[in-house]
């Protein structure tokens, strides 16, 4: 086959691979495997290694009470942005509602609780000492009562506990209008003798996607070293990850949301592990205290959407937990101008579809670029068959002639796709974007069909419920193909022939924004494909 078929043919496959893996390949999602080497409930984490040394590679368990949730006093939190129920026994999170945020897009649909009945269990912000929890073995009073908080408002609840030699305080201030959870705790060493120990913050989560979800899956990822690092394995989740050095911030996290620790008075190990279908995550630092000497250590935590705007203000740059994987510096600046047209237009399908016939525009010179040397390619083709049946047998004779013909009438059988290849990154970068962008969660393009009350693209972070578009961007693939230059070789004109059948078999149940975007894309091609055959002929 000559240079242009491959190239072609190396971009198209590439193609298919990038945007099918997912789709043919998806990661395990932790319910699929969760009933699977999964550790006792009455587990939790053992204690972190003093800082600065090497982690071992698997997290072990030490024996645990876990929380009950009808002891102690609740304690409601209410702000603009949440409404969350702290226990007075330890500082147990039994709740933390999204007052943004609904579970589907019907009108009587629930908030959101990032807290679940059974993550509950698991002690969100509990506190662990020497691997003891001390929501359960310690004895606790509580400063303070329920808080109303106004947007910028702060007001703060002091828990106080003794659990063996030493005494706990723990200070948990608000903000209305903050997702932030800021907390100082106090450890004082009570006993006649130096006492070593390790403290540990925790959040704990159930699946913050669904099972069924291939492109969104619940992870634990933490910063460490300035690398994010990333996990959604639930096999290796439930036998535990840590990370290798002290990290800047750990969390679980989808697409759309995070629960996260951000140890603020040094960095901490970070350690998590998949128990009984409820992820438990912890930030755990040593101290060394000699008798009546009292050490204090900070964190906030972060419960709330993954945007830039509410996690601007966090420490330890936790906004890095945004990322949409290899093409990240592309895609924030494409999501960023995303969200700036919607501020315009009130709707983000209307704005993606400008987004795409703006980048369509700016690449315009590169894809006729890329359609004219097509075209010339097509009308070479005739010749190049003549040659490729007199040297049937000879392949190398051919080859060489058919590169003559190349130089005789100065074409680049390369020409047509190296365009195409500079417009990849960019693609990806938006498709990634489009993929993780949680103002499309949600986010109606055209409600309902037209004439009828039948819902129909609602949500674009959702799949199209009766595969209209999917189906339409399968047949302009194919109208594409088939206004492009046939393909010299038979098998390799099969090949492509079945792309947009796999491309469309792969689409129905990607999200709505996504399929959207590859649709006016390639209405747009089509168009640019006409203008140029027009302009040829």
């Amino acid at each position: 086959m000559d240079s242009n078929k491959r190239v072609i043919l190396a971009v198209s496959l590439s193609l298919m691979v990038l945007l099918g893996w997912n789709y043919f390949f998806p990661s395990v999602t932790p319910l699929e495997t969760a009933t699977q080497n999964v550790t006792s409930p009455n587990q939790t984490v053992a204690s972190a290694p003093e800082a600065g040394t090497q982690a071992a590679p698997s997290v072990s368990a030490a024996p645990t009470v876990q929380f009950s949730p009808v002891q102690g006093e609740k304690l409601t939190i209410e702000t603009p942005l949440y409404h969350a129920v702290i226990n007075s026994a330890g500082g147990v999170l039994e709740s933390f509602v999204l007052k943004a945020y609904k579970e589907t897009i019907a009108k009587d649909s629930k908030n959101i609780d990032l807290v679940t009945a059974q993550s509950v269990t698991k002690a969100p912000m509990g506190l662990i000492w020497n691997a003891q929890p001390t929501w359960a073995q310690g004895e606790w009073s509580v400063q303070g009562g329920d808080l109303n908080l106004a947007d910028g408002q702060s007001g703060s609840i002091q828990l106080l506990g003794t659990l063996g030699g030493v005494k706990i305080a723990r200070t948990l201030t608000f903000t209305g209008g903050s997702y932030e959870i800021k907390e100082e705790v106090k450890v004082t060493n009570t006993s006649a003798a130096q006492l070593q120990g390790n403290l540990a913050f925790s959040v704990s989560s159930g699946s913050l996607t669904a099972e069924s979800d291939k492109y969104n899956h619940t992870k634990i990822a933490y910063m460490a070293a300035g690398s994010l690092e990333q996990e959604d394995s639930a096999k290796d989740l439930q036998l535990g990850v840590e990370s290798a050095v002290p990290a800047q911030w750990g969390g679980i996290e989808s697409n759309y949301f995070l629960l996260a620790l951000v140890p603020t008075s040094a960095d901490m190990v970070v350690r998590a592990k998949l128990e009984d279908s409820v992820y438990r995550l912890t930030v755990a630092d040593q101290l060394l205290l000699d008798p009546g000497i009292t050490q204090l250590r900070t964190a906030s935590y972060y419960f709330g959407p993954k945007t830039t705007h509410d996690m601007a203000a966090l420490p330890k740059n936790l906004q890095a937990s945004i990322n949409y994987g290899f093409f990240d510096i592309i895609a924030k600046p494409l999501n960023q101008f995303l969200h700036f047209l919607h501020s315009y237009v009130g709707n983000y399908g209307v704005a993606i579809i400008i987004l795409t016939i703006i980048i369509k525009v700016l690449f315009w010179p590169l894809s006729h670029k890329s359609y004219k040397s097509m075209e010339q390619m097509k009308k070479l083709q005739p010749m190049m068959a003549k040659i490729r049946e007199k040297y049937a047998d000879d392949r190398e004779k051919m080859n060489s002639e058919i590169m003559q013909l190349y130089k005789t009438y100065k074409v680049n059988p390369a020409g047509g796709c190296l365009p195409m290849l500079m417009q990849i990154p960019v693609f990806f970068a938006l498709y990634q974007a489009l993929l993780g962008a949680i103002e499309l969660r949600h986010a109606a393009f055209i409600p309902h069909l037209p004439f009828t009350d039948m819902v129909w693209l609602a949500d674009l972070s959702a799949k199209d419920p009766y595969y209209i578009t999917p189906l339409i961007m399968g047949a302009t693939m194919f109208l594409q193909q088939r206004m492009s230059p046939p393909m010299g070789d038979p098998m390799q004109a099969k090949i492509m022939m079945f792309m947009p059948v796999i491309f469309t078999f792969m689409f129905l149940n990607f999200p709505a924004g996504l399929v959207v975007y590859w649709l006016v894309n390639n209405v747009l091609s089509i168009g640019q494909q006409w203008l140029m055959i027009r302009k040829s002929k």
